[in-house]
């Protein structure tokens, strides 16, 4: 066993942000954090650039990347292109996200994920399927002929799939899915989440009531917060167990409303922070298909034809940089909503989010300006664990 000790940056472990202090690695494996001064002696010193060491990121809302979308390649090589698309830019961990589809294409992308998960793809820890359970009214980029009720099929291929898989993450609209279905799902192990929803603030307090753990991307595609009617963003808000996704790319949510959000969002539940990405992520493509059809690339935004959203051309160090600089939020804080908030909301977390004495090292490094610089990265990685990422 080698000891070594990384010094030069400040240090966020998932919940606190050290300066001054030095992580020590057992080969690479993780075994501490010490004040510099008291790094043992002897032990040699890796010194990486001025910025910040923290856990990989931790995205549950990953629809494509790397020039492919996961509905359209449901397979261990699909699944390896976008995994390695968003290694590229710090995610650690990831759900694979199948967006709205057919029941065999559920099932197709479930099989995937288990197989890639068996096979060590890295990064990939089970799936987020958002649909096909929705409101119509608030389908956004989703495809209305696709979207349906929640049937005893559904529920057991969903229920068949938590046994399978180490994580399953479902969207679901309240008004679609009630009560009894979310609290079966709940007891299964499936992680429940509100979105794409035009539900009443009784519905949503009543899915929360039953299990479900928050919204998904707060804000986008559901009822709003209203004077008379608080809808699902005022439920998500008011409930403190529940926590949400944002989509911090500065089109999706205006920056006043995340400040807004994060002031008064009741406790224990929490914000954090999700891509969205899509095919684009990691890749140079202009455009792609969704469900047969056309998403532009313009300006940072992703649209359909008619100009409706369609996921989000966002990286989570770009989602950090909007978070600090434009939002105001301590670095402390952004960072945690990209680490070890989102990975708390998993039923096996495989150990991501936050750094663990004895877990094998999957640490990044972020400039000072919030930059993932890939180079710098892969040196880190050399210098710990050669044959680390993938």
């Amino acid at each position: 066993m080698t000891r070594r000790a990384l010094t030069g940056a400040d240090i966020f472990d998932g919940q606190t942000l050290h300066t001054g202090c030095a992580i020590l690695l057992d080969d690479a494996v993780f075994a501490g954090i010490v004040p510099t001064r008291d790094i043992p002696a002897g032990v040699p010193l890796k010194t990486v650039p001025d910025g910040t060491l923290l856990p990989g990121f931790v995205d549950l809302q990953v629809n494509g990347g790397g020039g492919v979308m996961f509905n359209d390649a449901t397979d261990i090589a699909g699944l390896e292109t976008i995994a390695r698309a968003h290694f590229a830019s710090g995610t650690r961990a990831l759900l694979p996200t199948l967006i709205t589809d057919t029941p065999q294409k559920t099932q197709t992308a479930i099989d995937a994920v288990e197989a890639a998960i068996a096979k060590g793809v890295p990064g990939i820890i089970g799936i987020h399927i958002e649909g096909p359970h929705l409101s119509i009214v608030r389908k956004g980029a989703h495809d209305a002929s696709l979207i349906r009720p929640m049937t005893d099929e559904d529920e057991t291929r969903l229920i068949d799939a938590a046994n399978r898989l180490p994580n399953v993450m479902v969207t679901v609209a309240p008004e679609t899915v009630g009560p009894d279905q979310i609290a079966r799902l709940v007891a299964a192990g499936v992680v429940v989440s509100l979105g794409h929803s035009d539900c009443s603030f009784e519905q949503a307090s009543a899915a929360f009531s039953a299990g479900a753990v928050g919204a998904t991307h707060l804000f986008n595609a559901m009822s709003q917060l209203g004077n008379r009617e608080p809808g699902l963003v005022g439920a998500t808000l008011n409930c403190g167990a529940a926590h949400a996704g944002l989509i911090a790319d500065g089109i999706h949510v205006h920056p006043a409303t995340l400040r807004a959000a994060l002031a008064v969002k009741s406790s224990p539940g929490a914000l954090f922070l999700v891509s969205d990405a899509m095919a684009t992520a990691g890749s140079e493509i202009t455009e792609f298909r969704l469900n047969g059809r056309r998403v532009l690339r313009r300006d940072g935004r992703l649209t359909l034809e008619d100009g409706t959203l369609a996921g989000a051309d966002l990286d989570l160090p770009t989602a950090l940089a909007v978070m600090i600089d434009t939002v105001g939020l301590s670095a402390e804080t952004a960072f945690a909503m990209a680490t070890s908030i989102p990975a708390r909301l998993l039923r096996d977390g495989r150990r991501s989010g936050a750094f663990e004495t004895g877990a094998a090292w999957t640490g990044i490094h972020l400039t000072r300006s919030l930059r993932y610089d890939p180079d710098v990265n892969a040196a880190l990685r050399q210098a710990v664990n050669p044959v680390s990422g993938p």
